[in-house]
Order: C-alpha cells, then structure tokens, then sequence
C-alpha cells in the first residue's frame, strides 16, 4: 500500500473481529516500524507494553470506559515514554558514531534536558506519539486497523501495567482487522483554517 493510501485510510476503529491473531512476525514488523520514528538527539523514549495476558486486558477494558477494542482488537499496546531516557547512558543512542561524534552530541542533549524538566516529559510524549503514528500506518499498510486510545484512568492504567515511576503513558493502541467501518470522518478543517503564513 502507498503511503498517501495508508494516510487517508487509517481510520480510528473501534469494533474488532474478537478471533482475529497476529502472527508474532507481524507484531515484530509493526514495533520495528514504529521504532523507526524520530526522536530528539535519537534518545528513543518510547517504550511499548503489549498486553497479551487475556485477563488483564479485561481490567484495563474496566478503566477505560469499558471500550470494547481494549478486549476485542487483536493486539492492545500502551506506549509509554521514558522521562529520563536522555541521562541513561545517553552514549548508547550515538554508539555507532565515531568518539568525538558521540561525545559532542551526548554534551549538547545533557545541557538541553538538564533542568528542563518540562522539556524533558513534552519530548517524551511527543517521541511517543510519533512512535504510535508509526505503528497506526504500518498496521494499515499491512491490511489492518487501529485505534489511539486516551479514555482511560491513567493512574489506575499505570498501576495495572507497573508503570515505573520515571515513565509517563503516551496512549493505548489497539491494532486488529475491523469488524465494522469506521464512522465518516466528522469534518477535516480547510487547510485556510489550520495554516498561517510566517506568523499568526
């Protein structure tokens, strides 16, 4: 599928064939993908839990609105976010780089992120949602379908899935071969509406 198709087919689904299974080379394929996504000084702050365990999913589902995708869609994903991911061993992101490349770019995202605490949860989030946006196309290119997910109970989330403590729920993602259609889209605003040229 090209990836203009996959953009203006991905729709949030919310019914699933409750039978439907990825293969584990699938789910390899679409976390591989969404790995791929950029992230600031390539910190990689995203970190996905896959929730496979069939009764948890039937407690998050409780938290969540009791939104069917949650049980029913054949892969549930929470993306999660890394705060701190820019002072663990930051080296490792640049490890294929020559010494002096790897120690520059380590001493510029240290003195980006220290002390900037917002910064450093707004880029985690961001890195996270680009991640996701990853995984949302490759599954649509891949014949499949998915959903993001932020109408949950965040604390009781975290709780169930053992969040740690330096880490921050990005979203949910349920992936899976659609039941039913999606709903038309509601209404696009223009591009007249969403763009300005060199200031508002």
């Amino acid at each position: 599928m090209l990836l203009q198709q996959a953009i203006t087919d991905r729709r949030s689904v919310k019914h699933y064939d409750p039978d439907h299974r990825l293969s584990d080379a699938d789910v390899e394929t679409l976390v591989n993908n969404a790995i791929l996504a950029p992230s600031s000084f390539n910190i990689q702050h995203w970190r996905f839990v896959r929730v496979t365990d069939t009764d948890l999913r039937h407690e998050l589902r409780t938290h969540a609105w009791d939104q069917a995708q949650v049980t029913d869609a054949s892969e549930l994903f929470v993306i999660t976010a890394d705060v701190y991911a820019w002072q663990k061993q930051p080296e490792r992101y640049w490890r294929h780089t020559d010494a002096d490349t790897q120690n520059t770019i380590v001493g510029m995202l240290t003195d980006f992120y220290q002390g900037r605490e917002w910064i450093q949860r707004d880029e985690a989030i961001r890195s996270g949602a680009f991640a996701a946006q990853n995984l949302m196309l490759s599954a649509k290119a891949m014949g499949l379908d998915s959903c993001p997910m932020i109408g949950f109970d965040q604390e009781k989330v975290s709780e169930l899935i053992r969040l740690p403590e330096d880490h921050v729920i990005v979203m949910m993602v349920a992936v899976g071969l659609a039941k039913t259609p999606a709903r038309p889209r509601g209404g696009q605003l223009s591009v007249t509406e969403v763009m300005v040229k060199n200031r508002f």
